[in-house]
């Protein structure tokens, strides 16, 4: 199994800026892919942005030109610099993972259990 940890949420004022982070560990042979989903209080759950193996990023358009998405690979870590935020960021953010456990294991998704992020106007 990966698990995923997720850190650095929290409250904030809009215009102001978060980073948030997100541990993978656990039976880890290799990692396509991380990212982030949010999931706005009575929203459906929608992508963020992501980040592959060969550090291709792809954002949202609500959140492209604000937000950053970062990798470290020999940490299995990925982080996400949130800048200008606003109220409609408000949300719980789920790190999610394309990885593989073994060689011969399939490519699969794993989710973080979230965090909370919170934008005062």
């Amino acid at each position: 199994q990966v698990q995923l940890a997720e850190s650095g949420g929290g409250l904030v004022q809009f215009g102001g800026s978060l980073r948030l982070s997100c541990a993978a560990s656990g039976s880890i042979f290799r990692i396509a892919s991380m990212g982030w989903h949010r999931q706005a209080p009575g929203k459906p759950r929608e992508w963020v942005t992501t980040i592959t193996n060969d550090d291709t990023t792809n954002y949202s358009d609500s959140v492209k030109g604000r937000f950053t998405i970062s990798r470290d690979k020999v940490k299995n870590m990925a982080y996400l610099q949130m800048n200008n935020l606003t109220p409609e960021d408000t949300a719980v953010y789920f790190c999610f993972t394309q990885s593989q456990e073994s060689p011969l294991a399939p490519i699969r998704p794993y989710w973080g259990q979230g965090i909370q992020v919170t934008v005062s106007s």
